[in-house]
């Protein structure tokens, strides 16, 4: 058998095998609600034969949207649609997954098919919240730095959030602390210039995701795994870097964090990334065997036998896929073929007359 369609184990929950829908934003709610595109968007993956299958990133207040357009989880509201969506990718084998998210300094924008540049308040905006009143870019938001009240209540959305969650039925969920947003903001030295507890040194920056991670782990059942998604490396002189992401991972993990999916960049516009396939494995596999950690692989992870390698090598537990599974919702399947083994396959029996 292929080492993609071994089962993992975290916590209490069995994954049927190792291949993931990465969260990726769908800009395509009405007030954080989901909706119909959800739904098919979602359960065609699980159709498809992944093992676990991710929200996009969900916010756990209206100002941690992204765009007006964002899923959300802030109010008891948000669960009914939810939990319409965790029931059917269970009753395909699949684990749901929730990714909670607040988009920081990223916030207020535009879906990026209308440019996704900053939407002030009288066009149905808001005003961005971050370490620091420092804007992504000249085309976004300036936000207003944070108060400590503002970090007290980002903590408190994040564990409301996750009862929410329980309740929706979701059975592992991921913390948002990359790409740019609100905690990597905090824990890079480029977005925070705080001088209070919450910034400078190393200790204080990463000190907003150790709470987060406490009060989440506090209200996320003993039985279900919790897990980080990490920006490894900001891609800039100065910036966030892999040895931080170590020992970070090693708090975390401490706090209860199950797994680290080991991502990069998206801090500022500016970074340079040699973005080939595969580019982001070796963050996965350090951090595995630096931080003693299992981790997620993610990113340009295309074919079948390159996502088999990495799980076969130790270089990460789990291989999280984008845009492969846009363009293929049924690439686990068709992987289970290509590696030689089609009893892998998870098919409906109402598909199996194709088979």
């Amino acid at each position: 058998m292929p080492h993609l369609f071994e089962p993992l184990t975290l916590r209490s929950v069995t994954l049927p095998n190792r291949v993931a829908v990465s969260p990726m934003c769908e800009y395509s709610s009405e007030d954080g609600f989901a909706n119909d595109w959800h739904l098919v968007h979602l359960g065609s993956r699980a159709v498809g034969g992944a093992g676990l299958v991710m929200t996009e990133a969900t916010a756990v207040e209206a100002r941690g949207r992204i765009s007006p357009r964002d899923l959300g989880l802030w109010k008891d509201a948000h669960v009914e649609f939810l939990s319409r969506i965790t029931r059917f990718l269970e009753g395909r084998g699949a684990v749901p997954g929730i990714q909670l998210a607040h988009a920081g300094r990223k916030g207020s924008t535009a879906v990026p098919w209308e440019g996704g540049a900053g939407v002030p308040i009288d066009a149905g905006g808001w005003q961005p919240i971050a370490p620091s009143a420092i804007a992504f870019s000249e085309r976004t938001i300036t936000p207003r730095a944070m108060t400590f009240e503002d970090v007290g209540e980002v903590v408190r959305a994040f564990a409301a959030a996750a009862r929410r969650a329980v309740v929706a039925g979701f059975k592992l969920a991921e913390l948002h602390f990359a790409h740019g947003y609100l905690v990597h903001e905090f824990l890079s030295p480029l977005s925070n210039q705080r001088t209070d507890a919450y910034g400078r040194s190393f200790e204080q920056r990463i000190r907003l995701a150790l709470e987060i991670a406490r009060a989440v782990r506090a209200e996320w059942p003993e039985r279900l795994p919790l897990i980080a998604r990490l920006s490894c490396t900001d891609w800039v002189e100065g910036g966030w870097n892999v040895d931080e992401s170590v020992e970070l991972a090693r708090r975390l993990a401490s706090e209860g964090v199950d797994l680290m999916d080991c991502s990069s960049g998206g801090l500022v516009p500016y970074a340079r990334i040699e973005a080939v396939p595969g580019y982001q494995v070796p963050f996965a596999r350090r951090l595995r065997a630096e931080a003693g950690v299992p981790t997620a692989a993610v990113g340009l992870i295309n074919m079948p036998a390159q996502a088999d390698a990495i799980v076969r090598e130790g270089d990460a537990d789990l291989v999280m896929l984008a845009r492969a599974m846009l363009r293929d919702p049924y690439w686990a399947n068709r992987a289970a073929e290509e590696l030689g083994h089609p009893e892998a396959r998870r098919v409906p029996v109402q598909y199996l007359r194709a088979y």
